[in-house]
């Protein structure tokens, strides 16, 4: 019986797979540092802002100054909203891509050792076996065809929900300035 796998191959295996748990982990934790630094620097923001508001709206002189504090201070407020939700996005965006740039390398791998055995036991392997290795290699060409099929639709929907994102994003901060924009010109018919 002929072995395939020697020691060497098996350690050089195993280095292979610490080392994209290694990625995977790293990809992960630098992704959750950066939603880390994002929080704290939007909570001091949110803080900041909230003292300067309560600030400016205690010095209001009467009601009218008021309701038109507060309307000057909702459009800054759904802009920074949506700051922060898209850079959530892009960094969800960014780490996926590169959790899938190192799961596309493993398949790859993958694939070229599958094929360097299929080659072995092609070359090994006892007259009239080539029908079944014709048949593995058919299979496993399927197969890596419906990956990229699926992995094309994926990145797909990726652009098509980015987009979909970007314009939601757009149409709030339209929205909200049209509607503080409203605010102020009711109250300078009303004074």
């Amino acid at each position: 019986m002929t072995t395939f796998a020697t020691p060497e191959q098996f350690a050089a295996a195993n280095k292979a797979t610490v080392d994209s748990l290694l990625a995977l982990a790293n990809t992960a934790f630098a992704s959750a540092e950066r939603i880390a630094a994002l929080n704290l620097h939007t909570a001091r923001a949110v803080i900041e802002d909230s003292v300067a508001n309560t600030k400016a709206l205690l010095g209001a002189k009467d009601a009218q100054e008021a309701i038109s504090l507060q309307a000057s201070i909702a459009q800054p407020n759904v802009e920074k909203a949506v700051a922060y939700s898209r850079s959530v996005y892009e960094i969800a965006a960014q780490t996926q891509e590169e959790l899938t740039k190192v799961v596309e390398a493993q398949f790859n791998e993958f694939n070229k050792n599958v094929a360097g055995l299929l080659d072995k036991v092609s070359k090994t392997a006892p007259a009239g076996s080539d029908v079944a290795v014709a048949a593995v290699k058919s299979a496993i060409a399927a197969a890596n065809s419906a990956y990229d099929s699926m992995n094309k639709a994926a990145k797909q929907v990726a652009e098509i929900a980015e987009a979909n994102v970007a314009a939601a994003t757009n149409a709030t901060v339209k929205a909200v300035g049209a509607t503080s924009a409203a605010a102020s010109a009711a109250k300078k018919k009303t004074a």
